[in-house]
């Protein structure tokens, strides 16, 4: 059975630093594009970033300069470094995943649980 599970949030001061990971796990084919995204309260579910298995980077404009995505393709593992936080970067982040399955290989998104990040001072 496919899951990511996310962690590193956490509570962090305005201009303060957090890095999430998210690492995928079970019977696992292939690992395609992988991602962040963000939901805060009362607010929808919102890209932040990803990056593919090969190729560039995408980010929000809200984050660009200030968060960087990257991947462990070896450990199954996306990471986002998240520098100068602000207020409104509180939200709960959510990983996901383009994973093909090594039982069906037919490939799906996938979504962890979710870690909560609450920039405050």
């Amino acid at each position: 059975q496919v899951q990511l599970v996310e962690s590193g949030g956490g509570l962090v001061q305005p201009g303060g630093s957090l890095r999430l990971s998210c690492a995928a796990s079970g019977s696992i084919f292939s690992i395609n594009t992988m991602g962040w995204y963000r939901q805060a309260p009362g607010e929808e579910r919102e890209l932040v970033a990803t990056i593919p298995s090969g190729g560039s980077t995408n980010y929000a404009d809200s984050v660009k300069g200030r968060f960087t995505i990257s991947r462990d393709n070896a450990k199954k593992t996306v990471y986002l470094q998240m520098n100068s936080l602000r207020p409104e970067d509180t939200a709960v982040y959510y990983c996901n995943a383009f994973i093909v399955p090594a039982d069906f290989l037919t490939g799906m998104h996938y979504w962890g649980k979710g870690t909560l990040v609450t920039v405050s001072s």
